[in-house]
């Protein structure tokens, strides 16, 4: 099964994620249809960064993914549904509880009844490693107990279960893909390897929360190659699959490395009380068992540490303009 001229809606298409999701999409022959939020400045987001050549390919709609009806007409027409679009920023999770359950859980809602309504092949929805919250154990498989430590992981965690439900009530074809910390080019400066990376290029010295964390880091190529592995496989219809290279590093780590490829080891770091979230809610331990991906659906990841950041330090550095990293952003 492969996606050529298969008609494909891609949701949050304007994302870090969806943006070079769209990209593969397109290099693998499919029509993509892009929905971006709506916004008066005609903004695509990060879709803008596209070669001219490709966005002369999508088809670009502008909604609200908490709009039911436009939804709908988005979805219309479509084989299949990558659901990206969500509100993704643990902090303002904190400050504004209620706007997350009203995008990713209604909005998750909305593209399942959608897809229900419109008999949609396959529906292919995004979670996040955060509903496992700190890991019980390692490394973390899809059996993991879901634990939600903040507002955002929580509201993630009712949107997997609305999937789950429609595909036992409702037999809607749909698939759950929980990436592990995703990076690359385009990310936003709230995810720690960007900030590193903007405040290297920029500063005297990094302000940053903590340090202690262990993450999983995928290169962003290497999960959107999974998104389409997991989407096309028939085995794993009704589950939910993890994308993570299977090994952890801390944060602190993951920093002295991107200061090693800049050459600014000596580098001054200091703790900024505002980037640290509280302590119950802080995931400390995240490294995820990617076997399903990798036995059911072909996929692993293909890209090192080295490599990833190296691609990202590249991008970061030409296009510095479009950070502010001066100042803390929740």
């Amino acid at each position: 099964m492969d996606l050529v001229n298969k008609k494909v809606l891609v949701t949050g298409a304007g994302g870090f994620i969806g943006s070079h999701l769209v990209e593969l999409l397109l290099k693998k022959g499919a029509a993509v249809r892009a929905f971006v939020k709506y916004n008066g400045r005609n903004d695509w987001g990060m879709l803008s960064d596209l070669p001219e050549e490709s966005l002369k390919n999508i088809e670009v709609v502008m909604g609200n993914i908490c709009d039911p009806f436009f939804v709908r007409k988005a979805v219309c027409g479509c084989d299949y549904v990558f659901h990206l679009a969500a509100l993704i920023g643990i902090p303002y999770s904190y400050v504004a509880a209620a706007d997350y359950v009203m995008v990713n859980v209604q909005g998750t809602l909305n593209v399942l009844e959608a897809c229900r309504a419109e008999g949609t092949t396959r529906m292919i929805h995004t979670s996040t490693s955060e509903t496992y919250g700190t890991a019980q154990y390692v490394p973390i498989d899809e059996k993991h107990p879901m634990q939600g430590q903040s507002p955002y992981s929580a509201s993630k965690i009712g949107a997997d279960k609305m999937v789950d439900s429609y595909y036992k009530s409702f037999g809607v074809p749909a698939v759950i893909v929980r990436p592990f910390n995703t990076y690359g080019p385009r990310q936003s400066a709230r995810a720690f390897i960007p900030t590193v990376i903007t405040q290297a290029l920029t500063r005297e010295k990094l302000a940053l929360g903590s340090l202690d964390p262990v993450r999983d880091m995928t290169y962003v190529k290497d999960t959107v190659e999974g998104f389409v592995a997991v989407g096309l496989c028939d085995k794993v219809i009704g589950q939910t699959v993890n994308l993570g290279v299977g090994k952890g590093e801390t944060v602190g780590t993951m920093v002295n490395t991107i200061l090693g490829i800049l050459g600014k080891r000596e580098m001054a770091i200091e703790q900024d009380p505002s980037r640290v979230r509280p302590p119950q809610s802080e995931v400390m331990r995240l490294i995820s068992d990617n076997t399903k991906a990798r036995e059911l659906c072909g996929w692993k990841p293909r890209y090192s540490i080295e490599q990833g950041l190296g691609e990202t330090i590249e991008w970061t550095r030409k296009n510095i303009h479009k950070y502010r990293s001066d100042r803390y952003v929740v």
